[in-house]
């Protein structure tokens, strides 16, 4: 288990570093020039917490591993949080994104299905990790 948490753990701060390459990816700085400024300065600033959380979440679990795993409220509520932040994530790769999206694009329907695995993995880790606490 505790391997299994560092993976998510590195995983996860790539995750957060693969948020540079989202924006040229995506297009993001052509797309949002068509709206407000106030929309476009949210976007960015929630995207920098974006990556700010999902950095800290692979920290704690790369390098607090053990502690996470010790039986305290503590590691109960982290464990929690991420179980509820990952299955979330989950819930709309499937029932938010429309499949439109991928669907008839080789490179989409290949990120779909790998981020879906991610998530899977990572709600699955915090998840079991989660319940050997009681």
């Amino acid at each position: 288990m505790k391997t299994c948490l560092q993976i998510a753990g590195v995983l996860q701060i790539a995750l957060s570093l693969a948020h540079f390459d989202f924006a040229r990816r995506f297009g993001w700085h052509e797309e949002l020039q068509r709206v407000s400024l106030l929309t476009r300065q949210i976007f960015w600033v929630h995207t920098g917490f974006l990556m700010l959380v999902l950095a800290g979440f692979g920290g704690v679990s790369l390098l607090c591993a053990d502690d996470l795993l010790m039986h305290s409220p503590l590691a109960r509520a982290v464990l929690g949080g991420l179980s509820v932040f990952w299955i979330a994530r989950w819930y709309c790769q499937f029932f938010v994104y429309r499949p439109e999206l991928w669907r008839g694009n080789s490179l989409n329907t290949l990120a779909h299905i790998l981020f879906a695995a991610l998530w899977t993995f990572l709600a699955g880790v915090y998840i079991t990790a989660f319940c050997h606490q009681f």
